[in-house]
């Protein structure tokens, strides 16, 4: 029984990981996701967007590239699928719906696909290990005043939109 509750007690801190993840990237709070991945080597694997083995170097890419006021972001993350392995180890599915409004360039980005995560437990807290994304769809507007004109569409918008320098 105790093993049971435990398992939901850590299954249940991955959902919060998850979401607290999210908001972060939201509310532009780069010192909250830096907390959410692992110490030392990572794997995150975002596509396009980059991949990166240390939460420092993802981090220093999501400043560079959307803590600006004219970035705005909205990370959804949902219909989890969470693996418990063992009391220090988990692996999660979760879908994903991404919105950018660019009020500078004046585009908009909408995508959506799959996070694939490994967690693990380290001094009693979950953190990331590793994350990658797979991408289902994407589409990439730009706008006027009077105006909204389609880019592209289609699995990603690698090739099409470009983050930090």
């Amino acid at each position: 029984m105790d093993q049971r509750l435990q398992r939901l007690e850590d299954i249940e801190a991955i959902r919060q990981l998850k979401a607290r993840y999210l908001n972060a990237c939201d509310l532009k709070d780069a010192q909250t996701i830096l907390g959410c991945f692992a110490p030392g080597r990572v794997e995150i694997d975002y596509g396009h967007v980059g991949a990166f083995d240390t939460r420092e170097s993802f981090v220093d890419l999501f400043v560079q590239a959307a803590n600006f006021p004219f970035i705005l972001d909205l990370h959804h993350g949902a219909n989890a699928e969470i693996r418990w392995q063992s009391p220090s180890a988990a692996e999660g599915r979760w879908s994903f719906d991404y919105r950018n409004v660019n009020t500078e360039a004046r585009t908009i980005t909408l995508a959506s696909g799959l996070y694939d995560d490994v967690y693990v437990k380290l001094d009693g807290r979950w953190c990331m290990r590793a994350s990658r994304v797979i991408y289902n769809s994407a589409v990439h507007l730009a706008y006027t005043d009077d105006t909204i004109a389609s880019v592209f569409a289609g699995r990603s918008v690698a090739g099409v939109v470009q983050y930090g320098d």
